[in-house]
């Protein structure tokens, strides 16, 4: 594999991504991130270059709890990859053209250190037959979790207008509830409030999942609307792929539209900067699939993937 360093080859990769979207949205938007500054430090690894067939992004690797002093000098809190069982920091991302040969890139010790905890994440649904062979010749177990895929119109209209079809867009069908704004007050999460985003995050609920939570709110835009008692009662945070992440709402204010308020708001915000806005939903969630169709998201002809890695 060979390591892409540099501005250049970097904004290269993010252009010819983006002709092969919306397989490669998960790869996309980290790729956005990381020439946005690299806020996690993120590792890009490619099978050839400038023509590629498999891109995976990964962490950098550690040396004594902190990345390659040459380029990064002071440790990056929370995210030492010496822990073996921090899957969440453990994460690659991956898009490939060429599911044979990624399947053996794969298998490289020198791309994912398989004797860890770790997750894979793409939409490529296609992956799964890669990374079940890769588990019965590695010997470990892994567990497959697949849900919709959604894009902001606006994001759709930018990157794959061809997915767009205006007919269905009303211009009605994008309202959501009014709130009480003298009640709500629209503001941003801090990392006091990892614990609380971290207790109601289906992915979450341990000490390394409100360690990742609070790389995010460190790093990342984060919406929130405070309630009476000045602290959040909804929120939507963003991960390290652009993906719009962890959102919640305490279920005594759940069903007054305030989730929508803040997903519409930081749609509209994260917009204008760039960002692709896009996001999953559980198979299961009805209510928010309800809402993502409401704010008039397009769901992508790809699902959303994620493969938790255990060794035996």
């Amino acid at each position: 594999m060979f390591s892409l360093q540099g501005a250049k080859m970097l904004q290269m990769l993010e252009k010819s991504l983006q002709n092969s979207l919306p397989e490669s949205l998960k790869v996309y938007g980290t790729v956005f991130h990381i020439n946005q500054g690299n806020p996690f430090k993120l590792k890009v690894l490619v099978d050839k270059w400038p023509d590629f067939n498999t891109v995976v992004v990964r962490p950098q690797e550690q040396v004594n709890g902190s990345v390659s002093r040459a380029r990064f000098p002071a440790a990056i809190p929370g995210a030492d990859m010496t822990d073996n069982l921090d899957h969440y920091t453990n994460t690659y991302h991956i898009y490939s053209k060429d599911t044979e040969s990624c399947q053996k890139l794969l298998g490289s010790t020198e791309v994912i250190n398989w004797k860890q905890h770790l997750q894979i994440q793409s939409s490529q649904p296609s992956l799964n037959e890669v990374i079940q062979n890769l588990a019965a010749s590695k010997s470990f177990q892994v567990k497959h979790k697949q849900c919709f895929l959604f894009m902001a119109p606006e994001t759709v209209k930018k990157l794959v207008p061809s997915l767009l079809d205006e007919k269905n867009l009303s211009p009605n069908s994008s309202k959501h509830k009014d709130i009480n704004h003298e009640m709500f007050k629209l503001s941003s999460l801090d990392v006091t409030h990892a614990a609380l985003v971290n207790k109601f995050w289906s992915f979450g609920g341990n000490e390394r999942s409100q360690r990742f939570i609070e790389r995010c709110i460190r790093n990342f835009p984060s919406f929130c609307l405070l309630g009476p008692e000045g602290t959040p009662v909804t929120w939507n945070l963003m991960d390290q792929t652009g993906e719009m992440r962890m959102a919640g709402t305490l279920p005594e204010y759940r069903a007054q539209g305030l989730i929508s308020h803040v997903a519409h708001t930081q749609t509209q915000v994260m917009v204008k900067t760039g960002f692709p806005i896009y996001s999953h939903v559980d198979k299961s969630n009805k209510i928010m699939q309800k809402l993502s169709h409401t704010l008039q998201h397009v769901p992508m002809p790809c699902d959303w993937n994620q493969w938790n890695c255990v060794p035996l």
